[in-house]
């Protein structure tokens, strides 16, 4: 599909999912050399980089684990940019190395809240791995590791990014129609 209509808003296609899967592929051939032996724990932040840690974990080829936390800081298209924890991590994660799985960094916030919440708990080493990240709406001073793509500072939807819980189900990412 070309455009799609979720409640008021249209969307137009803006990344193909072939070209996301290669991007994923990329990304998780990184998290693997850059990893090896070392036993991560992959940290998935729910709901929206269910899509993308699916993939990615398909590619991973190292000794690993997974877990989710459910955090969220959106109301329709735009932050709240406050953080609120609905889920919380239950392993032991002190001394190990997780990577945060997320579908898109934009202004930091969220992502600040996860790294700051995991150094409290001991961590030895926080990494970033993102499918989507917007250089032009982030605010803060934190490295992101892995990124599958550069995005412009637009709303988009699909692959697991959703409005208001819809188009979360889209192989495609789209970005709205002004």
């Amino acid at each position: 599909m070309k455009e799609i209509r979720l409640k008021d808003k249209s969307f137009r296609i803006n990344i193909d999912g072939a070209d996301i899967l290669k991007e994923v592929k990329r990304v998780a051939n990184e998290i693997n050399q850059d990893l090896k032996g070392r036993n991560p724990l992959f940290l998935v932040v729910l709901n929206g980089a269910f899509m993308f840690a699916s993939d990615l974990m398909k590619n991973i080829e190292i000794d690993c684990e997974i877990s989710f936390v459910k955090l969220a800081s959106y109301q329709g298209t735009t932050s709240t940019e406050k953080v609120k924890e609905l889920i919380g991590l239950n392993e032991d994660i002190e001394g190990r190395t997780v990577v945060i799985v997320e579908d898109i960094v934009d202004t930091g916030i969220t992502m600040e809240g996860i790294i700051n919440d995991l150094r409290t708990k001991g961590v030895a080493d926080v990494r970033i791995a993102t499918l989507l990240f917007k250089p032009e709406a982030f605010q803060k001073d934190y490295k992101v590791d892995y990124i599958g793509m550069n995005i412009p500072n637009e709303f988009i939807v699909g692959y697991g990014l959703d409005y208001d819980g819809l188009g979360r189900n889209y192989q495609d990412i789209y970005k709205i129609i002004e």
